[in-house]
């Protein structure tokens, strides 16, 4: 499983999965997308390099968040192939997409911001990220 939401109050919390903390960077940003649309339905027509540094680990994923949000609000560009670096507090990725088209993709919840809310990560044999997003 790569993740599941779970309910929160005017809110979507998100439960990330992954092998590696790099792999569950990337199932939460997918998990994000699709709240807002059906991702398979994207094509990976645009590449975008994306580098951001954190003070921590939770600063970090809520900043990797925040910056495809910012794609989206400002150039309606969605996601749903990334590949993420993560060395230290630094993460890389390269994420992959097209713009928003609504006679091919189907609206559904608009995420307006990543939030600290009940934000944790685990890193056991697998890694878990839980974290709730403004809509």
């Amino acid at each position: 499983m790569k993740f599941e939401f779970f309910d929160h109050t005017a809110d979507i919390g998100v439960r990330a999965f992954g092998r590696t903390l790099e792999e569950a960077f990337e199932n939460a940003a997918l998990a994000v997308f699709e709240i807002m649309t059906d991702t398979s339905k994207i094509e990976p027509k645009r590449e975008i390099s994306i580098e951001v540094d954190g003070y921590d680990l939770e600063n970090l994923l809520y900043r990797w968040i925040e910056s495809l949000i910012v794609y989206y609000d400002t150039e309606l560009l969605i996601f749903n192939q990334f590949k993420v670096k993560i060395n230290g507090l630094h993460l890389t990725a390269k994420v992959y997409g097209e713009k928003f088209d609504e006679s091919r993709h189907e609206r559904r919840t608009v995420v307006k911001a990543m939030t600290y809310h009940e934000m944790s990560i685990k890193e056991n044999s697998e890694v878990e990220i839980t974290f709730v997003v403004d809509i």
